[in-house]
Formats: structure tokens, sequence, C-alpha cells
């Protein structure tokens, strides 16, 4: 592991913008939202707020032990120490790549095993109605594109919560991941979660053997967005779900016919450090590399088409398209 005494402020602002909710699964908690939080079902004192930050309502425990960041997560539920924390952090962000280097205690490893769950897609409802009206009303994403990912049975509607679920596949179309996203968002809310027991070495996808292109997004929504904006239904599309690579590293082990590849991730600090890290090492590996970020006035692609729907533009013309294919 490189020794280092500091961190920068970019470093330590993408360690701290990692989803806790996920390093809480990916230590083999079962996160639970309840309400405006999350708790953990082997810890229910505790609260996970805008999934950053955590609390622990108890009396038991010293200060410094009863909440903090993402880091004093990992310092008291993992027994990292606090560099150790960052680097660990900073990889899951897929910041850095460290070969030799992987967590000091084999505790997370064991417990991440002993919770697996098995994976089960939650039961369809009797129609998409509520999918539909989210993606269509909120997101501004066309109907004939609904209609394209509805077709190909990528996307459905849960019957409990009407959640929409996003379903990554391998590439005999077996569904080894999915994501759920709530359709009914308060306050700019949402509900997001992965689906128990998930791969995440997969993630959501489209694909076609006959395309040599690849299309990297950080979210489901984005990439659908970018399907509308280009009326692209020919290139391969993948959805990190996350800002690590280990997606990506499967989808091209799986479809080694990829030669170029686009990355399409958000306009953030998170979203450029991660694309400036994920270009140089693609193109070390040999690919063709594209940095394609929305313009610079939007966040991601579906904040792009939002606005264009909004100011009644015809999406062909508000883009520069270039060449896909």
């Amino acid at each position: 592991m490189e020794q280092r005494n500091s961190f920068t402020k970019e470093e330590l602002s993408i360690a701290k913008s990692v989803d806790l909710t996920e390093v809480a699964r990916n230590l083999g908690y079962t996160v639970k939202k309840v309400g405006n939080y999350f708790t953990l079902k082997e810890i229910d004192s505790l609260r996970i707020y805008n999934r950053r930050s955590w609390f622990r309502w108890s009396r038991e425990y010293d200060k410094g032990q009863n909440g903090g960041s993402q880091i004093d997560f990992l310092r008291v539920f993992a027994g990292m120490e606090i560099k150790e924390a960052v680097f660990w952090l900073l990889d899951f962000a897929g910041y850095r790549r460290y070969e030799d280097w992987k967590p000091k205690t084999a505790i997370v490893e064991a417990k991440a095993e002993d919770k697996k769950k098995p994976f089960l897609l939650p039961l369809a409802a009797m129609d998409n109605r509520y999918l539909y009206q989210y993606l269509m009303e909120e997101r501004k994403i066309s109907k004939e594109v609904v209609d394209e990912f509805v077709k190909k049975g990528l996307i459905y509607e849960e019957s409990r919560y009407h959640n929409i679920i996003f379903k990554g596949n391998d590439k005999n179309g077996n569904t080894l991941f999915a994501s759920m996203r709530g359709v009914f968002d308060r306050n700019g809310n949402c509900f997001k979660c992965d689906v128990a027991g998930n791969d995440k070495n997969y993630g959501f996808n489209v694909w076609n053997e006959e395309s040599s292109e690849l299309v990297v997004f950080e979210g489901a929504i984005d990439l659908m967005s970018y399907a509308d904006i280009y009326s692209d239904f020919h290139s391969n599309k993948l959805a990190l779900g996350m800002l690590s690579d280990a997606p990506l590293v499967t989808f091209l082990q799986e479809h080694p016919q990829i030669t170029i590849i686009r990355f399409c991730l958000d306009n953030d600090m998170p979203g450029r450090v991660a694309t400036e890290k994920l270009t140089q090492k693609y193109y070390e590996l040999g690919y063709e590399v594209e940095d394609c970020p929305p313009p610079k006035n939007y966040k991601d692609y579906n904040q792009w088409l939002q606005q264009a729907r909004k100011e009644h533009l015809h999406i062909g013309r508000c883009v520069e398209k270039k060449d896909r294919r």
C-alpha cells in the first residue's frame, strides 16, 4: 500500500461522497429505509442520514464511536485506521486501484459472506403504469425509449411499492444484478437501493454484438436519457451504478468485440475525477476512449434532457450529434 501522511481536499471530498448505505451493504449489513433515514437490521439504534453520515442513539458508546462520516463508519465497524478507511473509500469510488492492498480485517469479508442473501427479483406489478408515469412525466424520457426498454425486459414495475426495477444481465441474458428506484419522490428525495444478493460485478446494460462501441454511465436513467437524446438503439451501453469499474471489467470480458469506450459520467467533481482515472486506465489497456459528459451547464444526461423538453427544444437540434457508429 502506498505510504502517505495526508490526502488532498479533492480525495477527502471523493471519499466522503460515497453512498454510506452501499458501504454498509458491502460490509454485510442489511440496510432498511425508515422514513427519511436508513437503519441497519443488525444495529437498529443506528441512523444513516442523507446517505453520507451516521449516528448511533445509545449511551453505551464513547464519543467517536457513536457517529460521523463514512470514514468513521469504517473505523468503528470494520476496524480500520483512518488512513486505511480513506484508501478503502477511494478504491470503492473507483478513484485509484491498489493491486497489493486489501482491507486488513478479515472480519469484513467473513461478515459479508455470512449475511449474503439469495438474489430474488421482486414480483412484477400487473402493469407498468407508475413506471411510465414517472419516467415520462418526471424524467421526460420519451414513450418510444421507455417502450424499448420495457419490451426488452430490462425494466419493470414491482408490485409491492411500484418501484422501478433496472435489471443487469450477463451475456446469456441471466439477471445477476438489479437496482430499485422509487417513483414517488418527496421534497427532492428519492428511494434507491440494490436488490439484496445481487452481483455488483454487473450493472444495468444493453448489448449488441454487432457494435464495437460501449457507452458508460453512472446511472440507469442517464443511460435511457442518452438513448433518447441521440436516438441511439445500436451501441452497447452500461450503467455502473457507482464509480467503481467492476461492472465495466465484467462487460468487457463478456463482450470482447468492444474497442471504443465513451465515458458519459456526471459533471460533478467525483464524476470528473473518475472519468480522468478510467479514461487513462482503459487507454493504457488498448481501448479507444473518449470523455463525453453532458454540456457543462448540466450535471447529467437526464438533467440535460429535462431542460430540453421543458424549453420545447427538438432534441436532435439541441445536440451536436457525433457519428456514434
